[in-house]
């Protein structure tokens, strides 16, 4: 849930991105699975955004967070 001050970033989806998707990001360069969709709140800049999305790559690794949801491709 948002705190009350805090900047809130609400993010476009692709509606075939879902939880189980493989997808390229072609912003970061990577090839990943999407493990969770949902509010997230960035430690360093503390905006929340209500449609994060995170990837990790396939066989396991270091997940990350989509910048740019909207520029997701088909793996």
């Amino acid at each position: 849930m948002s705190r009350p001050g805090r900047d809130r970033q609400r993010q476009t989806i692709p509606g075939w991105v879902t939880e189980g998707t493989a997808i390229t990001d072609p912003l970061e360069g990577r090839n990943g699975i999407v493990q969770w969709i949902g509010e997230w709140e960035d430690p360093q800049t503390r905006a929340v955004m209500a449609n994060a999305v995170f990837v990790r790559p396939p066989g396991g690794g270091r997940e990350w967070v989509v910048k740019g949801p909207s520029s997701l491709e088909r793996a």
